[in-house]
């Protein structure tokens, strides 16, 4: 079975085979267009979600469910060039903007302007907390806590761990460590010596990881956000230490990383992430919002984990340079907003 279709299955989506027509309720979007202001791209995960969004998109323009489905991307991740982005397609007279915010608050005036303007606002991933917007989001907390249950079922004697962050100030970074604080709260076998900054990229993380690690003591186990496991490795063997624990984050050189210290040493871990294939769904819902739907607010989807028996199948589906994924088509959204009712 596919990774992605089995994770989608556990979740109770189906996955369909290609794009689905819309009910006969629905109304007509066809003339309607969709813009996607994205803060970040300077990952794997990142480059993935915006692959993803091209190929869903295009495919919804040539079918004429809509009329265009522009993406956008700030040269900085700075929540006020992002408002300014914002407040531009507004005055290009887009009819929706599906939003990947650099801030969970300071964005809101910018999309509370859109809504006031009738521009329906659908965040994902990186989610704003202004009422009138859409929310599509894991459960981030629950991924942090995760993995130290994980690693509780793994290190019965508990340890030190070291925690990977992703971006300072984002959403994500935030509900993510705040997981992983409660999972060592819960289980207090463990204790965070130390935390760094590694902004979901391995060459980020592994440079802040070299500098943190000559002043810790033993790590048993790496917490981590995605797009920093491999990095991480690289600079504890760079630095001659036993490699500890780590969570990793979906991306294809960490799962290639993992199947080659499995195959060596018989390494065994959890891998978990939020599919960038979330930008599709957002698509989807954004579209269901304009075709006159009764949407919920906040929609909520399922994080991507692979295990030790999923591992050679999840690497055989992840292009080099990727990141684990799954896309979304209308009646994944459907489902989804059916779901949530």
């Amino acid at each position: 079975m596919n990774i992605s279709r089995m994770l989608l299955g556990a979740a109770g989506i189906a996955m369909t085979a290609g794009l689905a027509h819309a009910d006969a309720h629905s109304g007509d979007t066809s003339e309607m267009r969709i813009a996607l202001s994205n803060n970040y791209a300077g990952n794997s995960w990142r480059q993935a979600m915006l692959q993803t969004w091209k190929e869903s998109t295009a495919q919804a323009v040539a079918d004429g469910v809509v009329a265009a489905a522009d993406a956008y991307t700030t040269s900085e991740n700075q929540a006020t060039e992002q408002a300014a982005q914002i407040q531009n397609m507004i005055l290009q007279g887009y009819d929706a903007i599906v939003l990947n915010a650099a801030s969970p608050t300071a964005l809101n005036g910018a999309v509370k302007e859109a809504c006031d303007a009738g521009v329906i606002v659908v965040s994902f991933d990186g989610i704003v907390t202004e009422p009138c917007a859409y929310r599509i989001a894991v459960d981030f907390a629950q991924m942090g806590r995760e993995q130290v249950e994980y690693l509780a079922t793994r290190l019965a004697d508990g340890g030190n761990l070291l925690e990977i962050r992703g971006l300072a100030g984002v959403f994500v970074d935030d509900e993510i460590s705040k997981g992983i604080h409660e999972g060592v709260d819960n289980n207090d076998q463990f204790e965070i010596v130390g935390s760094v900054h590694g902004d979901w990229a391995q060459d980020v993380a592994q440079k802040a990881v070299a500098g943190i690690l000559p002043s810790l003591p033993e790590v048993v186990g790496v917490v981590t956000q995605g797009g920093d496991g491999y990095g991480t490795a690289q600079a504890f063997e760079a630095a001659g230490r036993d490699t500890p624990l780590i969570v990793l984050g979906n991306r294809q050189d960490e799962l290639q990383w993992w199947a080659e210290q499995r195959d060596a040493n018989g390494y065994e871990t959890l891998s978990l992430s939020i599919a960038p294939g979330v930008a599709s769904l957002a698509f989807w819902v954004a579209q269901q919002v304009l075709a006159g739907e009764e949407v919920p607010q906040d929609l909520t989807v399922p994080f991507l984990k692979i295990t030790q028996a999923d591992l050679d199948e999840a690497l055989a589906s992840t292009p080099e340079g990727s990141v684990a994924n799954v896309s979304y088509f209308l009646e994944d959204a459907q489902q989804v907003i059916a779901d949530a009712e």
